[in-house]
């Protein structure tokens, strides 16, 4: 019988879109040999749909007419297993649709990404593929995730971080703040966005006003950090779980800018793109470096430093690690966490003689043994607390008291 694995993609996210790609293309590349495939949409203000044609690149060329000829969803645990269950059936439709037995994320960004679905899924006791709720949101907070990384003696660059609130408040307190920190240029950046979306390099003061009102925008929160002039970019992806994990090849990404922009990763190399005539090129493939022009020694600390950053944050699956070199004093430092990178990284892996049907087979391979895994753990505990309780003994603190 074959495994019904569920592929949630889309999302309330200014990455949305990439979503919807990188879900498709791993569609088109699932062993439907092993498989059951049941792709389920999310639109952007988080309902999820599916159906014949939620698969089909071309439909969502007009998504209100594809909604139309869908089917709006929600899960359900029914009988110990995690049903498909329609919204708003009419008197003689089924109410369940399908069943799934594995679910495989694969969406970029806040609400998202961010262990938000992950969280969701985990309620109905379902596996799903790929990193757990609390290595998801680390990824996404780049702040957190610098704290957590340089605990663990791995470099990244120096931060400063401000709300929104300390903006209102008083911005030119912040704008001293970072003068007495850096020299510009600076660069600042949403704190929980990927694909480059809201991120900018400020060379003056005006600049960075500018900035912080542009990265505002995306996020409450922003990253500010020195701007690193002479640089190369890298990137390696790492596959596995915390017993055991493997780093690819690297790749350089290319930038037309000051920093490799939304463009450049995904209209310039992947406006092209079609989930069925192209299922084996990366969104950003036009515009990167495959291996990247780096050293053998310099490739090798990279690996290393992906593997210990992978395990630092308890990742599971495939994720990506962005580096930034510093070309002027040849240091390494981590620049960004991808849980779910886009196309999967497929490409970083191919360079290793592993295809993407097969990688996806490992993906999910390693998320079925995680439930088997935790299966073994307790989470509940017996106890006869409930017995001598009444609410009627409840008045303010009192009754909570009377529990001590």
């Amino acid at each position: 019988m074959k495994i019904k694995v569920g592929v949630f993609f889309g999302g309330k996210s200014v990455e949305h879109e990439v979503s919807i790609i990188t879900a498709l293309q791993a569609i088109e590349n699932i062993n439907k040999d092993k498989y059951d495939i049941i792709p389920i949409y999310i639109t952007k203000d988080n309902k999820m749909y599916t159906g014949n044609l939620i698969s089909d690149i071309n439909q969502y060329k007009d998504i209100e007419n594809l909604l139309n000829k869908s089917s709006q969803i929600t899960l359900a645990q029914i009988k110990n297993k995690t049903a498909i269950v329609k919204c708003n059936k009419r008197f003689f439709d089924k109410n369940v649709l399908d069943y799934i037995d594995i679910a495989f994320p694969i969406v970029h960004g806040t609400n998202v990404e961010d262990g938000t679905l992950q969280g969701y899924l985990k309620m109905f006791n379902i596996p799903f593929v790929g990193c757990d709720i609390l290595s998801s949101s680390i990824g996404m907070d780049k702040y957190a995730c610098k704290c957590i990384l340089k605990n663990s003696n791995i470099p990244v660059l120096d931060c400063m971080c401000f709300s929104l609130n300390d903006y209102t408040e008083n911005i030119n307190s912040i704008i001293e703040k970072i003068e007495n920190g850096f020299s510009y240029p600076v660069i600042v950046k949403p704190i929980n966005l990927g694909s480059s979306i809201g991120i900018s390099i400020a060379n003056n003061k005006d600049d960075l006003q500018e900035s912080m009102q542009d990265a505002f925008l995306y996020s409450k929160k922003i990253l500010v950090e020195k701007a690193i002039q002479n640089l190369k970019e890298v990137n390696c992806s790492v596959l596995g779980d915390y017993e055991f994990s493997q780093a690819s090849e690297c790749e350089e990404p290319i930038k037309n800018d000051e920093i490799l922009s939304f463009k450049d990763k995904y209209i310039s190399g992947g406006k092209k793109l079609s989930t069925k005539t192209n299922n084996e090129r990366s969104m950003n493939s036009g515009v990167l470096k495959l291996p990247a022009d780096i050293t053998e020694e310099t490739k090798k600390t990279i690996q290393e430093l992906s593997i210990k950053t992978f395990n630092a944050l308890g990742c599971c699956g495939v994720i990506r690690i962005d580096f930034i070199i510093d070309k002027d004093t040849n240091k390494i430092y981590v620049n960004e966490v991808n849980t779910i990178p886009g196309s999967l990284s497929f490409h970083l892996w191919k360079q290793t003689s592993l295809s993407y049907s097969d990688l996806i087979d490992k993906l999910i391979e390693l998320s079925l043994k995680r439930n088997r895994e935790e299966q073994n753990i307790t989470y509940s505990f017996d106890s006869n607390i409930l017995s001598d309780y009444s609410l009627n003994d409840l008045k303010g603190t009192k009754g909570i008291k009377n529990m001590k």
